[in-house]
């Protein structure tokens, strides 16, 4: 548990470190290909499913290099 919050916490820094330092360079998430995004009048349906696919993924990889032996 403790390794899981340290990792999550190292993340969380540099996400906040490169949206306040490098504010372009997350702009590509959630405008992939396969992000859906419907406008019609005032509303926006958005649907980042490409997104949190690749969210997905590393989020895996990353339990599975930091997960231990089990």
């Amino acid at each position: 548990m403790g390794k899981t919050l340290i990792l999550l916490g190292l993340i969380l820094v540099v996400v906040g470190v490169l949206w306040v330092y490098f504010p372009k360079a997350l702009t590509w998430f959630g405008h992939l290909p396969g992000d859906i995004r419907f406008k019609s009048g005032n509303a926006t349906v958005f649907f980042p499913i490409t997104s949190m696919i690749l969210v997905s993924v590393v989020l895996s990889l990353l339990a599975r290099l930091f997960g231990g032996s089990r």
